[in-house]
């Protein structure tokens, strides 16, 4: 763990499921010491699925690797004390707590200030009132699941479809992670500690508004449209072999656009529909709105070629594109060789290829050992307890 960024950083963590621990397993892949409490028999996440054949959950270790972990009845006094000390001890590197178990005044920010000063807490919350809300309910509110799925047959939304990805989970996660690291820099220059809360929905509604689908309504009128598989602006879609291979294609700029247009051998007819139309294919928009008329084109060469023969021809191309595939592929054909990944023996699970930090500083990937066993250092932290 030596030189890495966050060296001599201790941080205290209270949480459970997704944004709290990916942040603290973050700060941990960059070298700080991430001390996770639970209380006694684990929280409700210490059993969630995927799990192995004997009730290990995959899920846990995967978001606790490299860090150490405490147990404690947290609703004793003498559990509340451990938190305390924990968190406001550890000299210049401590004084750090992140949780999604707010609401707590033993271990609240003011609490904790009083005890020390310059105590950094991060408090992530569900809604932006402060009330409960997890990654799929907050996604139904914003607006997604309604412009996501399949079309009927007048274009419309077939129904509302509910991402599988905990998306607003993994976003807070980082955005926790960030604002930490840069608490913690503000208060190596001022001394100065920090309260900081961080609610899933505003991490939310901040995307979406960055990548404009709340400004659209407010600047236009309008929401933006569903479109199924196709992508908004610009073009792109996807197509089906002939022995049923389906790839998603996307021509974002002209020449991967003219590249398309050669590779299905279909010039004469697209010069012929963009005269008819007046269109400028050279323009997002105008590939995007007139769209309808050229997927055809371009579904019919897919429809004669096998997935082989589509995949070879792609690679050749300038086209951005990829077939879909399922985790099972990816795992088998991708993961050896990348150097983001390396063997990981994980207690309980077994070796597996696991990944550390996709950012790269100097060629290499920060990685962290395997996931504690619950309460493994309760002993250790917290003698005496």
């Amino acid at each position: 763990m030596s030189g890495r960024p966050l060296d001599g950083l201790r941080v205290v963590e209270v949480s459970s499921f997704v944004a709290s621990p990916l942040c603290g397993m973050t700060l941990a892949q960059l070298g700080a010491e991430v001390i996770r409490v639970d209380p006694v028999g684990g929280a409700a996440d210490v059993n969630r699925w995927p799990i192995t054949d004997d009730g290990h959950s995959i899920y846990w270790t995967g978001l606790n690797r490299g860090k150490k972990s405490v147990t404690a009845d947290l609703r004793s006094p003498e559990g509340q004390q451990l938190v305390r000390d924990l968190v406001t001890g550890s000299g210049s590197g401590g004084g750090i707590l992140v949780t999604n178990a707010g609401g707590r005044s033993w271990m609240s920010h003011d609490t904790l200030a009083a005890l020390r000063p310059d105590v950094i807490t991060l408090e992530l919350l569900g809604r932006t009132d402060g009330s409960p809300g997890v990654d799929y309910t907050v996604n139904a509110g914003i607006g997604f699941p309604s412009i996501t799925g399949p079309l009927d047959g007048d274009g419309k939304p077939a129904g509302v479809v509910n991402h599988v990805l905990p998306a607003w989970d993994v976003i807070c996660g980082l955005y926790a992670a960030l604002a930490i690291t840069a608490a913690v820099r503000r208060r190596e220059q001022t001394g100065e500690g920090a309260r900081i809360t961080l609610p899933l929905e505003d991490t939310a509604l901040a995307i979406a508004g960055t990548l404009g689908y709340l400004t659209e309504p407010q600047v236009k009128g309008e929401s933006r449209p569903a479109t199924g598989n196709d992508v908004y602006g610009t073009y792109g879609t996807d197509f089906v072999t002939s022995d049923g291979g389906r790839f998603m294609l996307v021509a974002l700029t002209p020449r991967h656009f003219r590249d398309l247009v050669t590779l299905t051998g279909t010039t004469e007819a697209v010069a012929a529909v963009e005269k008819s139309l007046g269109a400028d294919f050279a323009k997002d928009g105008d590939r995007y709105l007139h769209r309808g008329v050229l997927t055809p084109l371009f579904a019919a060469w897919f429809a004669r070629h096998t997935t082989d023969e589509a995949e070879q021809a792609l690679a050749s191309s300038s086209v951005l594109s990829e077939r879909y595939r399922d985790f099972t592929e990816v795992a088998v054909n991708d993961l050896t060789g990348n150097p983001l990944f390396a063997v990981l023996d994980q207690p309980g699970i077994g070796e597996y290829l696991a990944a550390g930090l996709p950012a790269a500083f100097d060629g290499e990937h920060y990685r962290t050992g395997p996931a504690p066993a619950l309460g493994a250092d309760t002993e250790r932290l917290t003698p005496g307890q």
